[in-house]
């Protein structure tokens, strides 16, 4: 959970996809390191940035919700359907996580997918509350606003944020009900130093996709932090998950 910059990006390379969704409040910035690895592994690539994301954070919580990402990720899943991809795979970090896990319980012509650091079964543990103004106050000051003007947001992202956190967990419950729905291999990624989630999110997670019959490829960094893609971990990570895209896609 970052606020910066970033637009959408489409890297077109070969007959395979690959949709990269970003963390609550970021945007595609989470995701360009691993795509420009994935890119040259001759998949195609599409990271959108969900409504309201990729700015003021206020954004993200005045003009937007669970129902406009759940939306914008079943446009990207079509734009690819519509450039002919053979097969896709979709993967998320932290709140991607979760609506890649939806993607994946809503449409069997997915090839598979998965999260990193994301609390689908966990939600309700998250420190979410105390971060995201924390990480906006910093947003607003590298954004050169004064602090009458810093509380003044602060009070209002106070005042939206409860609902919006329980839309999210709406979302994250309807999800971790439907689990069953998944069949296709799935990735989890979880960092022992997660402060953000619960860090045993992604072993209960793993467990309880197996425990079902779904084939599950789980990884567990120790050291690693909530934003796998570009912390300590993103090395490991990224060899990964070329390698669960290796099995994935095979013919």
């Amino acid at each position: 959970m970052e606020v910066s910059s970033g637009k959408p990006f489409l890297f077109p390379h070969g007959r395979f996809g690959v949709i990269l969704l970003h963390s609550y409040t970021s945007s595609s910035a989470d995701m360009r390191m691993l795509a420009r690895h994935l890119e040259r592994q001759n998949y195609t690539i599409y990271a959108p940035v969900f409504t309201g994301h990729g700015s003021d954070p206020l954004t993200v919580l005045e003009k937007s919700g669970p129902k406009d990402w759940w939306t914008d990720t079943q446009f990207v899943i079509r734009r690819l359907k519509d450039m002919g991809m053979e097969k896709i795979v979709i993967l998320g970090l932290s709140l991607g996580g979760l609506l890649a896990t939806k993607a994946l319980e809503n449409d069997s012509t997915l090839a598979g997918g998965g999260v990193f650091a994301s609390p689908v079964t966990t939600w309700g543990q998250s420190n979410v509350p105390q971060f995201f103004p924390q990480l906006a106050t910093a947003y607003y000051k590298k954004a050169g606003l004064n602090s009458r003007e810093i509380n003044e947001r602060i009070v209002k992202i106070n005042q939206l944020l409860p609902k919006q956190l329980t839309a999210i967990s709406e979302m994250t419950w309807e999800i971790d009900q439907h689990l069953e729905q998944i069949h296709q291999p799935f990735f989890v990624g979880q960092g022992g130093r997660d402060e953000m989630i619960n860090p045993h999110s992604g072993k209960e997670l793993a467990e309880k996709l197996l425990a079902q019959g779904t084939p599950v490829d789980y990884h567990y960094y120790p050291q690693a932090g909530h934003v796998l893609t570009v912390n300590n971990a993103h090395r490991q990570l990224f060899a990964d998950v070329t390698d669960f895209l290796q099995k994935t896609f095979e013919v």
